[in-house]
């Protein structure tokens, strides 16, 4: 027995702290980012330019605190298990997951129905001659309309028990048959049809991938790891997660928000629509989506990460990929 607990690598104090950093370092880093473009900060490299401005100390803090926090965490849990890090982050994500899912749906069936109701001159029946105008800009639409409909679908998740892809995927079926069948037998389509279709399914594709990570459902170009050990696995898995996965996540996210001109940043900010006149205005939120992709895919590396070094060091409690299932509650 102590020969074989002295093959074990160190208990994984370091491994903990680098994995709660990541993630603490994700959430201060989108505040920061939303404090210097929104907000025009300075931003932390102005104190290495010799501006050393309350702005930007105050955002060097925010950092701090949060590599604080995940320090203070790991000391003061340090007997918790890698996998049961996994398992809390696992649970938080699949929050998230289900809170977009239902987010998508709510914004998609109202924006599809009040582009409906313009483009057939009949919203003028239901609301006021103000209210239409408003709902024909986008700056309203987004504020007044989607925003409160993302909150309700973050309250709803938290009472929900499934992360509800399979019926997104009906949807999707549901909304290009309509097209289908009004088209080819009413000749009638409108630009809002295919938009819905488009914004579901790019939400089906970019948030159900952390839930395709966990379950080891994205393709995988396998030569050699079939048949490695449970340790190299994990070894192999680990590494992977770190280089490969983490970096992915964090170039979507800095080059995402360098700046207002930025893919996610400037479409988001400016509520960007499409030129199609009275499709949905959904546009700036499909940007979002690649936000979302990454920082759910970020956390799910996270998890992944702690997981596969587990297998690494052997420790108990492994499950095998084939009866995962991504926590609902």
């Amino acid at each position: 027995m102590d020969s074989a607990q002295s093959l074990q690598p160190n208990h994984p104090l370091l491994m903990r702290l680098f994995g709660w950093t990541m993630l603490t370092t994700l959430f201060t880093y989108l505040l920061n980012n939303y404090l210097s473009l929104e907000n025009e900060w300075p931003g932390v490299f102005a104190l290495f330019s010799g501006n050393i401005a309350t702005p930007s100390i105050i955002q060097l803090a925010i950092y701090a605190a949060g590599f604080l926090l995940a320090l203070f965490y790991v000391m003061g849990s340090k007997q918790r298990a890698l996998r049961d890090d996994a398992k809390t982050i696992n649970r938080f994500n699949a929050y998230l997951c289900r809170g977009f899912f239902w987010a998508v749906v709510f914004v998609g069936l109202a924006d599809m129905s009040i582009s409906f109701l313009r483009v057939e001159g009949l919203l003028g029946n239901v609301v006021n001659e103000e209210m239409v105008k408003d709902l024909g800009r986008s700056t309203f639409r987004g504020m007044y309309v989607h925003y409160p409909l993302i909150a309700a679908g973050f309250v709803l998740a938290l009472f929900t028990r499934t992360l509800g892809f399979h019926w997104l995927a009906l949807l999707i079926v549901m909304a290009e048959l309509t097209i289908v069948i009004t088209r080819f037998i009413f000749s009638y389509e409108q630009a809002f049809m295919g938009d819905l279709v488009r914004f579901w399914y790019a939400a089906l594709f970019l948030f159900a991938s952390a839930y395709t990570l966990l379950h080891e459902g994205h393709v995988r170009v396998d030569v050699f790891y079939a048949g490695l050990s449970r340790r190299s696995k994990g070894r192999v898995n680990t590494i992977g997660a770190i280089i490969l996965g983490m970096s992915l996540c964090w170039t979507i996210l800095i080059i995402g928000f360098k700046g207002k001109a930025s893919i996610i940043y400037g479409p988001l900010a400016n509520f960007e629509v499409s030129q199609s006149g009275f499709g949905m205005y959904t546009k700036y939120l499909m940007a979002g989506f690649l936000a979302v992709f990454a920082v759910t895919m970020l956390i799910q590396f996270v998890s992944q990460m702690f997981e596969s070094y587990a297998d690494y060091r052997s420790d108990p409690g492994h499950v095998e990929e084939a009866s995962n299932e991504l926590p609902s509650h």
